[in-house]
């Protein structure tokens, strides 16, 4: 450890401005949250808007208190660790950054949620898809994930396991150099019933050739690899920037699933965006890349459920439901949208849609710890 508390390595540490040490440590120091190392060497600490620093550094500012969790997850809990979003789609919430450190050791107790979640699961056949998400997927050691992993595919109806996790490009040799981890996927990544790493990619400088090494590790353990990028507001704001990472993801054989909107929590304000500009960005961004990377969709994780953006233009939203909690797959629907909109409740009209309406925004306290900060700056949230 460095004098910073956060750094071990006291070269990198050196290269780190004082104000900027100063202030990391303040945020990291007291923190069980122990930063990257690789992430912060990618990061031009001589631009304070640099667009990595956005991400992984916590803002000044932040709301401690209030906001509004705009797909009620702390209401969707239908057992332990698991949310039953769709009818046959469940996310099982693995443990946080902080405590998955506990799971490097015996992983029993702190996987106690996540085997009651899995349980829950095996009496519902309906649920063929089980997502792993937040905290990472991937930040959990080899031992925890075999054990959650092994049992997910001792249900025949789950046919398909998604990872997320931006691992790959947050710390990538924690992919490539683990060979536990390849061979678990080895293992339980078969022709047909795959495992998908959903990759959260943000910018293309993350796309460094350790990154690609971990992503070609990932495909030759048998892994589908797909891209998710949440639209930030100074990280990502550009369809230069966007359609480079389309083309990097392409290069690397990633699929770019989706870019998505953020949910409009009030520590997400400063990264929103009015919906028609978000719109203009990606299709500027596919117009500079060709093949895989034009299949890109835009999207929103709405309460309701999850709803594509197909056009915004002279002030109308061209939408649809890809899935829908309430049974209107594919409905296709044309709303006002005023110019300020960031989110689906902005449009005028859009409550009619949806059963629920507007009373889904709830209040919803923030823990303004370094890590939760990181995971809202990041633009983590649920997917399809």
């Amino acid at each position: 450890m460095t004098s910073s508390g956060f750094l071990s390595n006291a070269e990198r540490a050196a290269a780190i401005p004082e104000p900027e040490m100063q202030m990391l440590t303040q945020a990291f120091g007291k923190s069980a949250v122990r930063m990257n190392e690789y992430y912060l060497k990618l990061i031009d600490w001589n631009d304070p808007s640099d667009p990595l620093r956005e991400l992984v550094v916590p803002a000044t500012g932040l709301p401690k208190d209030g906001g509004w969790d705009c797909s009620n997850d702390e209401f969707e809990y239908a057992a332990p660790a698991c949310q039953h979003v769709y009818a046959n789609t469940a996310l099982l919430h693995m443990p946080d950054a902080v405590r998955s450190r506990a799971l490097r050791g015996d992983p029993d107790e702190a996987l106690s949620a996540v085997m009651a979640g899995i349980d829950y699961i095996a009496g519902h056949e309906e649920i063929d898809q089980v997502l792993l998400v937040g905290g990472d997927s991937l930040a959990v050691g080899a031992a925890a994930l075999r054990k959650v992993i092994g049992r997910l595919r001792l249900l025949d109806h789950v046919r398909i396991i998604r990872l997320h996790s931006k691992m790959p490009v947050f710390n990538p040799k924690r992919i490539y150099k683990n060979t536990e981890l390849l061979k678990l996927i080895g293992e339980y990544s078969k022709p047909d019933r795959r495992i998908y790493v959903m990759a959260h990619v943000h910018h293309p400088r993350e796309m460094t050739s350790e990154a690609i090494r971990a992503f070609e590790a990932l495909h030759e353990a048998g892994a589908v690899i797909m891209s998710r990028t949440p639209l930030l507001k100074g990280v990502n704001d550009d369809s230069a920037v966007l359609g480079a990472l389309l083309d990097h993801l392409s290069w690397a054989g990633v699929a770019s699933h989706e870019f998505f909107i953020n949910r409009p929590t009030l520590a997400n304000e400063r990264y929103s965006m009015p919906l028609e500009r978000a719109y203009h960005l990606v299709e500027g961004a596919k117009a500079r890349t060709s093949g895989p990377g034009k299949n890109a969709r835009l999207t929103m994780s709405h309460v309701s459920g999850k709803i594509e953006i197909l056009a915004v233009e002279n002030r109308k939203a061209y939408l649809k439901y890809q899935q829908s909690r309430h049974h209107q797959h594919g409905m296709f629907m044309l709303l006002e949208c005023p110019p300020s909109a960031v989110w689906f409740d902005d449009l005028p009209g859009s409550s009619r849609h949806w059963q629920d309406g507007p009373g889904a925004k709830s209040p919803k306290p923030f823990d303004d710890s370094p890590g939760d900060a990181v995971k809202r700056q990041a633009g983590y949230e649920i997917a399809d």
